[in-house]
């Protein structure tokens, strides 16, 4: 999210953003060769006929980068499969909330529990045509991620350019702030006025972050131009397109039902999904193990795999969240659809065992909040004593 404030700046972001997206297509083969290469001239030519050589981090990501490519491109039948089963539950589950509402509004209530589910599974769909991933035409992905937008309140064409970003940058700590959590290392904070300090000490409070913090971003933050990582003369289409979509849906509604019952309805539904959604988003980069580098010890692979985490979920929740819990291996390839996520695990034990968390330890991640430099990983307030 980069509702917070530190966003880098839009053009040039996004510029290296939509090559990085693609560079794991082309990086592992040159990377393999040129350390073999360096391996080789290093080691007397005897010993490279007879001794195998060690397999490094990089060559290791590498050669897990070019599994997952036999898993890029859509399959239009699961792909049309996925969006009718996703949007006409949610259409008839929001159709029962309006019928409860003003005589049965803890019926509504449960209701919004699924329509919110259904809601983020929209949101995984928008997602992947921002990649171009879900169908192979763009125009196709472009229309059904627009039309998602008027359902997920999120401007579609900013939102493809600012997580190309996200993407792009994604465990650099020299160019955070495009749709991240903000998250300082031990030495910034420290450095802090105590006013700063206890400013980001609320923002990463879960019930702040989560419960206001998000859906605020969602529903209110991305009806203006300005708050993101995009500069606003380059993103105001993108929003006002938006605005005027959601007017053209929820006027009529508003004009049937009042404006009273489509807030009952639409609030509950809206804010579960966003802490939801925002949840999600929080713990694919936020866990103990993960990896950040400033950009001269950077590497886009090795940050895509090991700086994002495998939330190994139910399948119901699997289900509802477009399996996007595998997010180590989206980050290592976006053009994977969704729907091809868990084929792609399944055919890889190493990559079943690669940042894995449950639900149970996800709650544990909810304390983390710094950067150790010096250990390598993610503390909580309670350790920066140690850390100091």
């Amino acid at each position: 999210m980069c509702y917070a404030g530190r966003c880098v700046d839009g053009s040039e972001s996004h510029a290296w953003g939509d090559q990085a997206l693609n560079l794991s297509l082309k990086q592992p083969l040159h990377a393999d060769s040129r350390a073999t290469l360096r391996a080789q001239e290093a080691r007397p030519m005897a010993a490279v006929s007879t001794e195998t050589i060690p397999e490094t981090q990089k060559q290791r990501v590498r050669r897990l980068a070019l599994h997952c490519q036999k898993y890029r491109g859509s399959i239009p039948r699961i792909a049309t499969q996925q969006l009718l089963t996703t949007l006409v539950p949610l259409v008839l589950i929001v159709g029962a909330m309006f019928a409860t509402v003003e005589h049965a509004y803890w019926a509504t209530l449960l209701l919004a529990l699924p329509a919110a589910g259904l809601l983020v599974r929209a949101f995984i769909i928008q997602h992947d045509c921002g990649h171009g991933s879900f169908f192979a035409s763009r125009p196709l992905n472009d229309f059904v991620g627009r039309s998602l937008s008027v359902l997920t309140l999120t401007p579609y064409g900013l939102w493809r350019r600012e997580h190309a970003q996200h993407h792009a940058a994604s465990g650099n700590l020299d160019r955070r702030g495009a749709g991240d959590i903000d998250t300082m290392t031990v030495r910034e904070y420290l450095g802090l006025s105590p006013l700063k300090k206890l400013r980001y000490r609320i923002y990463r409070h879960p019930l702040f972050l989560f419960g206001l913090g998000v859906p605020v971003y969602f529903v209110i933050l991305q009806r203006l131009p300005w708050f993101h990582a995009i500069s606003p003369g380059d993103c105001w289409r993108s929003v006002l397109g938006l605005n005027i979509g959601l007017a053209a849906l929820y006027l009529p509604l508003v004009y049937f039902f009042g404006v009273a019952n489509v807030l009952w309805v639409g609030l509950p539904v809206v804010h579960v999904a966003a802490a939801a959604g925002g949840w999600l988003f929080f713990i694919q980069h936020q866990f103990e193990e993960t990896v950040w580098d400033k950009t001269e010890g950077w590497d886009f692979q090795v940050a895509a795999l090991l700086g994002s985490s495998y939330y190994a979920l139910p399948k119901t929740l699997n289900w509802f969240t477009g399996n996007i819990g595998l997010h180590h291996i989206h980050h290592l390839n976006s053009l994977i659809p969704n729907y091809r996520l868990q084929d792609c695990l399944a055919a890889s034990p190493e990559l079943q065992s690669i940042n894995r968390l449950t639900l149970r330890d996800s709650i544990g991640c909810a304390r983390l909040k710094l950067w150790d430099e010096e250990r390598r990983r993610l503390i909580g307030f309670d350790e920066l004593a140690v850390a100091g």
